[in-house]
């Protein structure tokens, strides 16, 4: 299947789901000011992060903490702006070159949030291996970012 349309279903997936985050089970993991930049993600990210480490947990039994950590938190520079259905399905199916500073408002600050939202989560988690698998999430470097990667765009 092309990946627009592999992009496309999940976006759709993404929008009508109304699945409710297993917040008991990401807060078991997460330590200090993750567990805030986790509450501050809109459900439907937390959902998607609680997925994506269940996942990884699930094929890794023996997964690091770290990389359960990032499994939960890989989305989380999403949550520098609002939820907005329309510009999530328009940011997944284009994403132009933007720098990521000086992060603006509008249209450009969503592609902005989309292109890196690696980098802007990144910057607030202060555990350096959770930090480093955030940011190669898209693109791996590294055995548990290749594995969290996969883990990732199951959906």
């Amino acid at each position: 299947m092309p990946r627009f349309f592999r992009r496309l279903g999940r976006l759709l997936k993404a929008l009508l789901s109304r699945e409710a985050p297993d917040d008991a089970f990401a807060l078991r993991f997460l330590e200090g000011e993750e567990r805030g930049l986790y509450l501050a993600m809109d459900p439907r990210d937390r959902a998607h992060g609680v997925r994506v480490a269940k996942r990884l947990l699930a094929r890794y039994p023996e997964a690091p903490d770290f990389a359960v950590r990032a499994a939960l938190l890989h989305d989380a520079g999403k949550a520098l702006r609002p939820y907005r259905p329309w510009e999530r399905v328009l940011t997944g199916l284009y994403a132009p070159p933007v720098p990521p500073y000086p992060l603006r408002r509008g249209l450009v600050g969503a592609f902005q949030v989309r292109r890196h939202h690696p980098l802007y989560a990144a910057e607030r988690i202060p555990d350096p291996r959770v930090r480093a698998l955030v940011l190669e999430h898209h693109a791996p470097q590294s055995l548990w970012g290749r594995r969290l990667h996969l883990a990732d765009g199951e959906e």
